[in-house]
């Protein structure tokens, strides 16, 4: 749930990155740390251990506007790929207003994109979370390997809600902001309508 900082006139968004090992998260975070401007970033910061690894870092967007006069911060984060890190991605999911769902497109690996979105569900409910009750946005990395599966299979594999899905190559940037910018609206719009 957002948090209100009513000295800054600031509401505190978390858009968290979830998805399979290696599908794309941390390579969609270091791509916006890097393209956005110095003054409206924060400092990203990895969380390393033996095991796991975790990034986050929050920027302020020029782009989208107030909430009765409050500005918006986003907070974003990566959970560690491997499901057997589940006491991490459970943590990191706490506070959680929006999702970024990133898929690996290879052909191999949609066992792996579907037990990852099976395990969302199930650390969303342990939060008190209703998993088609939040935002989310999915993104199907990867597009430009040799091997992937078609948009259309995914979709029915992946995307039973009907969310807004964005194609992607997030070592080149394609795909990375228009799926940033897509969460964080519908985050903002479901912030306005609990206002």
């Amino acid at each position: 749930m957002s948090l209100i900082n009513y000295a800054n006139k600031e509401i505190n968004c978390k858009i968290v990155y979830y998805g399979c090992g290696l599908c794309g998260k941390t390579t969609n975070l270091l791509y916006v740390h890097k393209k956005i401007e110095g003054g409206t970033k924060g400092k990203l910061i990895s969380l390393a251990t033996e095991t796991d690894r975790t990034l986050f870092f929050d920027f302020l967007p020029l782009d989208l506007g107030t909430i009765q006069g409050f500005t918006t911060r986003f907070h974003l984060y990566t959970v560690p790929g491997q499901v057997h890190y589940d006491a991490s991605r459970k943590l990191i999911l706490k506070g959680v207003d929006g999702l970024v769902f990133v898929v690996d497109s290879q052909v191999e690996r949609i066992d792996d994109n579907i037990e990852s979105l099976e395990n969302l569900k199930v650390n969303l409910r342990t939060q008190g979370y209703e998993f088609d009750e939040l935002p989310m946005v999915i993104q199907y990395n990867k597009r430009d390997l040799p091997n992937v599966i078609p948009v259309d299979e995914l979709e029915k594999k992946l995307n039973h809600r009907g969310d807004p899905s964005f194609e992607s190559i997030a070592t080149d940037g394609i795909g990375v902001f228009d799926t940033l910018r897509a969460i964080s609206k519908l985050v903002l719009a479901d912030l306005s309508k609990q206002r």
